[in-house]
C-alpha cells in the first residue's frame, strides 16, 4: 500500500529492495530497448574493451531505481512526476544463475506540497555506487 502525503516527513528511510540482472534480463532489455551494444550481452567483445564483464546497460540500472520509487508509489507509474540520475559505475553481470544484485534504497528528502516530495535515490551494485544524484518526484494519495 502506498504511504499517503501525510504518513511520510523529510528523512523518512524507504526500505531497500534488492533486483536481481541476469545476462537474460540484459538480452530482454536489449530487445525492448533497441540497445544492442556487444558489451550488454558478449563478454569476449566487453573484455576486449577494458570491461572486467558484461555490463548492465545503465538505462537498465535506472529502470530499477524507477521501478523502486514505483512500487513505493503504490505501483502507478503516473505518480513520479520527474526523474533523473547520473551514471556512476558499471554493474557487471557474471554468467551464471545469479547475474548481479542491484539493491536501491531511498530517503524523503523534502515535502514539496501539492502531495508531491522529493525521494532520494541510491543504488550500489557489489558494493559500488551506481547511480548519483538519483532523484525522484512523486505524488502521494
Amino acid at each position: 500500500m502506498a504511504p499517503s502525503y501525510a504518513d511520510v516527513e523529510t528523512g523518512t528511510e524507504i526500505p531497500p529492495k534488492s533486483y536481481q540482472a541476469t545476462r537474460l534480463d540484459l538480452v530482454r532489455y536489449a530487445g525492448a530497448s533497441g540497445d544492442f551494444n556487444i558489451i550488454h550481452w558478449n563478454e569476449r567483445a566487453a573484455r576486449s574493451v577494458g570491461l572486467p564483464d558484461v555490463i548492465a546497460h545503465g538505462m537498465y540500472t535506472m529502470a530499477q531505481a524507477g521501478r523502486y520509487v514505483t512500487e513505493w508509489a503504490g505501483g502507478d507509474p503516473g505518480a513520479v512526476t520527474e526523474f533523473g540520475v547520473r551514471f556512476s559505475s558499471m554493474v557487471p553481470v557474471p554468467d551464471d544463475d545469479k547475474g548481479a544484485v542491484i539493491e536501491v534504497s531511498g530517503t524523503v528528502a523534502e515535502k514539496l506540497g501539492d502531495n508531491k516530495v522529493a525521494v532520494d535515490l541510491v543504488a550500489r551494485a557489489e558494493g559500488a555506487k551506481v547511480l548519483t544524484r538519483a532523484r525522484a518526484v512523486v505524488r502521494l494519495r
